[in-house]
């Protein structure tokens, strides 16, 4: 069986130091343009089941791009664990594409390198205006404030997948929509080698958007205004708790699930060991496990009551991939041509099929394919109920240090070691020391 679709750019744990000036793709001695107006380099991440689906995804569109315009591109498919050193790279040497694919959690981030073009109010008129594209997408674009450093490509929300099945076989009526009932339902399924629900305890960066979302649910920033870390807040630290306590207390998480790193409890749901997963996008990766469509079911990942919403009713962080060019490309012109095409209405909507994701430009939406209701749950909320994760230039660092301090709580469940408020709060502590000084 073919290795599962790889999560969003999202899903990568990044210690990140930029100290680079701006620099960018096209040059002679480089991996940009070859100092061409008729070529560009374009570095896409790795969305499918394989480098080699995105390349047979990917070409045929860029067949169309050159025979349009005359512009070739040359595509190279860089896979997630090292497309953000690759970037780093590009951007201390100048020896860079001309234009990259980024996962929105890094914008601020490489957004403040200076080495991205920003997309002011002259480049988004290039490619069809900014009220073209759904506004929480936007706002994983850059630090709040300024342009963006990138233009949104592919939109993602996670939303609670469960098996019919198994929730019939435990006499489960209806899906869960509170965390109440989702720890009613785990224990019901919990026994004889099947589990409620899955998680990733090794893997930071899916750790961070889990707490990012409990933390706002219990009226929590993990930073001030300032961009200052605030780590140690009550609700903080009680969203942190209740995600462990799936394993620690509520006992509905398989405590070896605390060493599973990227997708490994997206195999356990598709082998029917776990009856929920909170996931984002998951459809077509599902497909290529083998599962059928009507196996499973998917609703708006759990809030603590009510209904999903903005503020103490997140229940998702904004997840997708942007669009980047460098700076200092030889070849801005044909790289705007570029981004203008792959965010056309007709790119997005042939792009974002292909993928099992969610157009971020809003007229592409209204295409029957993403409103079926598996996928009309993940654009109801990125519209409605979606937060970005902190658009500050140390989100990376944030990622690393606290998803590594709820990866040594899930650790200390599965051994049996006790989790408790104050163990959870020391825990947040060491993360926010670990964090660069201002």
């Amino acid at each position: 069986m073919s290795r599962i679709q790889a999560a969003c750019a999202c899903a990568v744990t990044i210690s990140l130091a930029l100290a680079a000036t701006a620099c960018g793709g096209g040059s002679p001695t480089g991996g940009g343009s070859d100092d061409s107006p008729k070529t560009l380099t374009y570095w896409a991440s790795n969305q499918g089941a394989s480098v080699e689906v995105d390349k047979k995804v990917l070409q045929p569109e860029l067949d169309k791009f050159e025979k349009r315009t005359g512009i070739k591109v040359k595509l190279e498919v860089v896979p997630w664990s090292s497309l953000l050193d690759r970037i780093l790279t590009a951007t201390t040497s100048g020896q860079g594409p001309d234009v990259l694919n980024i996962g929105n959690t890094w914008s601020a981030s490489l957004q403040a390198g200076g080495a991205l073009l920003p997309w002011d109010a002259k480049n988004f008129a290039k490619i069809g205006g900014k009220d073209r594209f759904v506004a929480s997408a936007l706002g994983s674009a850059g630090a709040q404030g300024k342009d963006p450093a990138a233009v949104p490509l592919y939109s993602m929300a996670y939303a609670l997948y469960y098996n019919k099945q198994m929730f019939k076989d435990a006499g489960i009526a209806k899906p869960p929509a509170t965390w109440d009932e989702v720890v009613a339902a785990g224990k019901k399924i919990s026994k004889g080698g099947k589990w409620g629900i899955g998680a990733e305890g090794s893997n930071l960066s899916n750790n961070i958007h889990q707490v990012f979302v409990l933390a706002k649910q219990h009226g929590a920033d993990w930073f001030t205004a300032d961009g200052k870390p605030d780590f140690t807040s009550a609700g903080a630290v009680a969203g942190v708790k209740q995600y462990v306590d799936l394993m620690a207390k509520d006992k509905i998480i398989a405590p070896g699930n605390a060493e599973y790193a990227q997708n490994q409890s997206l195999s356990d749901f598709s082998k029917d060991k776990t009856a929920m997963v909170l996931w984002q996008t998951a459809s077509a990766t599902f497909k290529t496990q083998g599962m059928k469509e009507d196996e499973w079911g998917v609703v708006p990942a759990p809030v603590q009551s009510g209904a999903p919403g903005r503020g103490r009713s997140t229940n998702s962080m904004v997840a997708g991939i942007n669009m980047a060019v460098f700076k200092d490309t030889d070849n801005l012109d044909g790289s705007r041509q570029f981004v203008k095409f792959m965010t056309s209405d007709p790119e997005q909507k042939i792009l974002n099929k292909a993928y099992g994701s969610i157009p971020p430009v809003k007229s592409a939406q209204n295409d029957p394919a993403f409103n079926v209701p598996a996928v009309a749950t993940l654009k109801q909320t990125i519209a409605t109920s979606a937060a970005p994760l902190p658009q500050v230039a140390d989100e990376s660092q944030f990622e690393t240090a606290v998803g590594t301090a709820v990866k040594e709580l899930f650790a200390d469940a599965a051994a049996g070691r006790a989790v408790t408020t104050a163990t959870v709060k020391a825990k947040l502590a060491k993360a926010q020391q670990q964090m660069p000084s201002k």
